[in-house]
């Protein structure tokens, strides 16, 4: 079976030194939570770690006390927001010594079926929302575009398509391409079992019971303070998010 049916890479994109990458394949499993679910593979630090060795943490430090608020910034073109927030990465050891990313992330659903799972660095002026209990910064690896689209093919089937321009502080950009390929693969090689095991009782099946069966409103507790660190309530508090490799 050939799982990644497409690659396209585009060398120096926007002058930043390191290729973009865009992967597509299709996959089969449940319709429901479909984004959250592929996106808590990246950004749940047990599953992150079954697929990728070089994971060593992976938080949400901040995340949308109101889903209202986002999606009024946003507009209504950008479909429904169901996740947004602040992740922390950190990565071990392997080729390269240590990075770590701070990155603003979100999920939209679209009335369609639809779905896209987007991040985005902070800015170095941004600093001050790194987590408090990691106080030692390392080299900083970019995300310059991350964004994973969702499409609905049949009732069990959908197609994704996933884009990466990621920078690896101080790692030479013509070394990212083959170092990002096989990473992504890695990503689609676990959720491909992962969502089919959503059909017959497995993981992901576990996993979504634990979903409501209608959509839950989050809304920040009245009496909870508002975090220093963040402008009137927009993010607070922990939700999962999703971090790019």
């Amino acid at each position: 079976k050939r799982l990644v049916s497409h690659i396209d890479k585009i060398d120096n994109f926007q002058n930043k030194g390191v290729p973009i990458v865009r992967f597509r394949s299709s996959l089969r499993g449940p319709t429901k939570k479909r984004a959250e679910c592929f996106s808590e593979l990246i950004s749940v630090q047990p599953l992150r770690q079954k697929w990728d060795v070089t994971c060593a943490i992976v938080d949400t430090i901040y995340f949308a006390a109101s889903l209202d608020e986002v999606k009024k910034l946003q507009g209504e073109k950008y479909g429904e927001p169901s996740l947004f927030g602040i992740g922390y990465v950190k990565t071990k050891q392997s080729v390269v010594s240590p990075r770590e990313q701070l990155t603003l992330c979100g999920c939209q659903n679209f009335p369609n079926g639809a779905s896209v799972v987007w991040g985005m660095e902070m800015e170095e002026d941004q600093n001050y929302l790194f987590p408090k209990n990691q106080p030692k910064r390392m080299p900083r690896s970019t995300s310059h575009i991350w964004s994973v689209a969702f499409i609905p093919t049949g009732e069990e089937t959908f197609d994704v398509e996933y884009v990466l321009q990621l920078e690896i502080g101080g790692f030479p950009g013509w070394l990212t391409g083959p170092v990002l390929v096989e990473t992504i693969k890695k990503t689609f090689r676990f959720a491909d079992d992962y969502f089919l095991s959503g059909l017959d009782g497995g993981d992901l099946a576990k996993r979504l019971a634990l979903f409501p069966d209608e959509e839950a409103v989050i809304v920040a507790d009245p009496g909870e303070p508002i975090s220093e660190t963040t402008d009137a309530g927009l993010l607070d508090k922990e939700q999962t998010l999703l971090m790019p490799p």
